[in-house]
């Protein structure tokens, strides 16, 4: 599919063979406070939510995708459309790279913009938006060069524990949108 291919980076449906990424990216403690997990998955969940992957985004209202590199097909983490509303033509958008040597090497931005073309083409959106904690200034840049525009502020909106002190604090989370 022309759509979900770029230069560097591919977007396919997640695979049974993906579990143990799931399972390492889901199980990240780090990420939890961005998708409010307070628990670890199984293994056995994350395969029932496999086996049913393949189920459309207008029933299940999100859709998942490995982001693959286009030469060697490795698997470098998932670009998540969320909260899916048909009748507004809008959703969420998530990304994660899953490793720290993947980062920062344009896979993500090739990501976005793939996703913004098969939303626009395929779902026929009107726009798409990110929720962005304001101290990950990477993020901040990503969905910025992508064309999302700061549109509002969430004063206090993040409760988030600090994993080595244990430490509490609420962080403020910005919201970018982007009309394609």
């Amino acid at each position: 599919m022309l759509t979900l291919r770029g230069t560097r980076a591919a977007l396919r449906a997640l695979e049974l063979e993906d579990l143990e990424a799931l399972y390492e990216i889901e199980n990240n403690e780090a990420l939890w406070f961005v998708g409010e997990t307070l628990a670890p998955y199984s293994k056995f969940v994350l395969k029932e939510y496999l086996a049913n992957a393949h189920k459309d985004i207008f029933e299940m209202r999100q859709l998942r995708l490995a982001i693959c590199d286009v030469t060697s097909g490795a698997f470098l983490g998932l670009i998540d459309l969320f909260d899916f509303d048909p009748h507004n033509l809008r959703a969420g958008v998530g990304v994660v790279i899953a490793t720290e040597t993947e980062k920062r090497k344009g896979y993500a931005s090739e990501a976005i913009a793939l996703l913004k073309k098969y939303a626009k083409t395929h779902l026929h959106m009107h726009q798409l938006y990110a929720n962005i904690g304001d101290e990950n200034k990477a993020s901040i840049a990503l969905f910025e060069k992508a064309g999302f525009e700061l549109v509002g502020i969430k004063k206090e909106w993040r409760r988030r524990r600090d994993l080595t002190t244990g430490e509490e604090s609420f962080t403020n989370e910005l919201l970018y949108q982007h009309i394609l």
